[in-house]
């Protein structure tokens, strides 16, 4: 029998669904760590960056995220909305040289019960999909086969990112 290891879901599990007042949200913290490496951003902007999802349904999961944290769409200025979406299509110019995927799921989850993670500071979701990447472990297993490290991940967009 082959065996699955993600040690990294373990620190997903085992966090707090919802953190004590006052801790920072995490979208906050991470551009200030001045390690861009250490906290997968593999690219920033005026008003927004992009990450590496720390817990990814794919490789290559990125997040759009603005500097300012904000719960809803509506909450960023016309110039943040606008980089935004840029940021978004810059994402999946990026993964498409980079990674050949077929396909992207995008998208942003909107409050608590659309299964926001941390709804008080919005976030895109940018997904690269291949053929065939969902197999019967998701749907059976309930378990995610991820094929590629997030650093490995990280060091494909930086470089592809350098070069466009």
């Amino acid at each position: 029998m082959d065996i699955l290891h993600a040690y990294w879901r373990m620190d997903y599990v085992t966090s707090e669904a919802d953190p004590e007042e006052g801790i920072k949200s995490p979208f906050s913290d991470l551009p200030q760590l001045g390690d861009d490496r250490k906290a997968l951003i593999v690219h920033r902007a005026e008003h927004t960056y992009l990450v590496l999802n720390r817990y990814p349904y794919n490789p290559g999961h990125i997040l759009v995220v603005p500097f300012r944290e904000v719960p809803e769409i509506r909450d960023l200025d016309k110039a943040e909305r606008l980089e935004l979406m840029d940021m978004i299509v810059f994402a999946q110019d990026i993964l498409t040289k980079a990674m050949k995927p077929n396909g992207f799921n995008v998208g942003f989850n909107l409050g608590r019960s659309s299964g926001a993670g941390i709804p008080k500071h919005l976030h895109c979701h940018v997904v690269p999909r291949w053929n065939g990447d969902s197999n019967f472990l998701p749907v059976i297993g309930k378990t995610r086969s991820l094929p590629q490290a997030l650093d490995q991940t990280w060091e494909v967009l930086t470089k592809q990112i350098s070069h466009a």
